[in-house]
This record gives structure tokens, sequence and C-alpha cells, in this order.
């Protein structure tokens, strides 16, 4: 008798020891998991992007997961929703099905009947199959008289009142207000992500001709255009453009345009652009890993390293020209040319050497600035 026990003492022992084995080989795995889980959430949300930019009814998988930032939000980010008053019951109204908002911004200037904004509306309608993405579009205007030449044209208008410098007139390039007005744009923007929106920002000197989401990759964490490509999409030797760029709303991307507002006191007084230019490599190779890729002048062009693809060409971003008189101009040709290429059958136009009116140098200054 005196044995049995000791036999049932040996095997509880036994299943002790496996239980303590079972666990101990567990532990690393659910370590290793949620190590990874940030990845894996991220990795989600990149594979359903394939729909940025669609017209599509319904919420995508990829949207709700990315509205969860909202759940996260601290007190901090309570205090920043109480500067974007409306912000967050707008973005539902203007976003694509998959969570992502287009966002231009407008003064005064460049609202007014025959200024910038009526161009760029235009390049929606004249483009190919984008007319929709103008309902995804978020026109942010920096002073009330902006508000009011948008919302008598479009219908999702938001003001982003800047009341450090006047901005609304013409702004030429580095001028306080121009740099008031570039600066303030960031602050929305981490809001936006803030709230679990992805966005593509677009200069509103950009004549949109076709679909860039069908070329923005799903590997990047942000997509970004360049003055001059050197042809390596992930060359961080690549001169950025922060006229066009997209975010995908991460926890990490909220933190990087957080450290890319914050750069500016590093490099006073210059604009965003230059601030971005020197902190890139900070944040691609730091603990954030921020995953860069650049994008090609020929199918995002512009006056800095103009090409005469018509039949490729997304953007034509009207940089490296000094002045809205300038820009209006030289858009102006281009859009004409755009509707004459447009008015070809479409075996007429392979091959029919069809090129850009080029910026006219005689009324202005064209340089790599803006």
């Amino acid at each position: 008798m005196l044995g049995s026990p000791r036999k049932q003492h040996g095997g509880g022992g036994g299943g002790s020891h496996s239980a303590s084995f079972l666990l101990g080989a567990l532990l690393p795995t659910l370590l290793l998991f949620f190590l990874a889980s940030d990845r894996v959430g991220e990795r989600l949300t990149s594979i359903s992007t394939y729909t940025l930019g669609n017209n599509n009814n319904g919420s995508s998988s990829a949207h709700r997961e990315q509205m969860t930032h909202d759940a996260n939000l601290t007190d901090t980010d309570t205090t920043e929703e109480r500067v974007f008053p409306g912000l967050a019951e707008l973005l539902p109204r203007v976003a694509t099905d998959d969570g992502t908002v287009i966002i231009t911004s407008v003064n005064e200037a460049w609202s007014r009947p025959g200024s910038l904004l009526d161009l760029f509306r235009a390049g929606f309608n004249s483009g190919e199959e984008i007319a929709h993405l103008l309902n995804h579009t978020l026109i942010v205007a920096v002073d009330p008289g902006a508000l009011a030449h948008c919302e008598a044209v479009h219908p999702h208008c938001y003001l982003l009142e800047v009341t450090s410098a006047n901005v609304s007139s013409a702004n030429r390039f580095m001028t306080r207000s121009y740099l008031e007005l570039v600066w303030a744009k960031l602050e929305l923007q981490q809001r936006v992500l803030q709230l679990g929106y992805s966005y593509l920002f677009t200069d509103v000197d950009i004549m949109w001709l076709r679909n860039p989401f069908r070329h923005i990759s799903l590997y990047a964490d942000m997509a970004i255009s360049t003055d001059r490509f050197n042809g390596d999409a992930e060359s961080l030797a690549n001169a950025p453009n922060t006229g066009f760029y997209y975010v995908k709303s991460t926890n990490r991307t909220v933190e990087m345009v957080r450290r890319w507002r914050a750069a500016r006191s590093r490099f006073p007084p210059t604009h965003d652009q230059a601030v971005f230019d020197e902190i890139k490599g900070e944040l691609a190779g730091g603990e954030l890993h921020i995953r860069f890729v650049f994008l090609e002048t020929a199918l995002f062009d512009g006056f800095c390293q103009l090409h005469d693809e018509m039949d490729r060409v997304c953007t034509m971003h009207a940089n490296c020209c000094i002045g809205l008189e300038n820009k209006v101009h030289d858009l102006t040709n281009m859009a004409a040319d755009w509707k004459n290429y447009t008015s070809l059958a479409p075996a007429e136009r392979r091959g029919s050497g069809r090129r850009w009116t080029a910026p006219d140098p005689v009324r202005g200054v064209h340089e790599a600035a803006l």
C-alpha cells in the first residue's frame, strides 16, 4: 500500500514537469508574437491598400483597424482636437472606403476664380477616370476668404485659420507667411493620422491627370515626390518634394510627423521640405525605421525635371516656378496641351510626339525652390 502513494506522487511530478516544459516552450513564442504584433498589424493594413483611391461602397477592415488609433488618444491629443474642431466628424464623409483622404490647402489668393484652385479641380475632371477622387479631397482653407471661395465650388472644405501671419496674399517662396502656411499643414496632418486616416497631401499647384494611387507602393510608410529622381526609389539621395506625398496611418508615422514638426527649431528659419531632407536619414535609420519610397518624375512630373511622357504621367507639378502668376500661366498652357492630347483617338496618342509647352522663363524665375 505504501508503494501506491509513491507511484501516484511520481506520476504527479511527471505531469508537473511536463506542464513546466510546455509553459517554458510557449513563453518565447508568445513573446515573439507580441513583439511582432505592431509589424503584423501594419502588414495587414498595407495588404488591404490595393483599394487606394477606389470609390467602392462599404468600409474595409483596414479602415476599421486604423480607426482604433482614436481609442488610444492621450490627453495631449484631446487638446489638439480642440484646435481642429469638427475635423473628426468631417473625415468619414471625405475618406475612401479604406480610410484615405486627399488633402490640399489654399489661401484667398490661390482660391480666387481663375486661380490655382480652379486649375486643380479642372485637372480631375479632364483627367483619365479620376473625377470621383474629388469626392475624397479635403480642401483646407487657411483664411475665411479661401473658405468662402472653396465652399462655392467644393463640398468638403475645412477652415484652418492661420493668424500668426498675413497668409491671404500670394505668399512668395520663403516669406514669413509662406513658412507659417507650410508648417500649419503638418500640424493638421498629424491629427489626421491620429484619427486613423491615411492621407495623400498634394499642393494645389499640381495638376492631376491619372490615378496616382496605382503607383504608390504597398511597402511604403511614406511615398514622396521628387524634384529630381536618381533612378532608385529607395535611395535617400533623391531630392524630395513635400508638395506631394502619401503617408500611411500607423503609430510610427504619427511619431514621424511629430518629430518632423519638432525639427523645425533645429534648422531655422526654413520650410518643411528642407527640414525633411535633413532628417529623413534619422527617420529611416532610427528606431522608427520609416520605409520611404521616392516617386519617379516620369510619372509624377514637374518643372524641375520635365518629361514628355504623356502616355504615362499621373501628375504635373509647377515646382521650380516662383510666383502665383507664373504658376497659373504655365499650368494653363499645360492644361491646354493635355486637352489636345486627350482629344486624339487612343491609337493616335501613341507615338504622336506630343510635347508639353515648356515653362516660360521670361515670365519669372524658374528654379528648384517650391
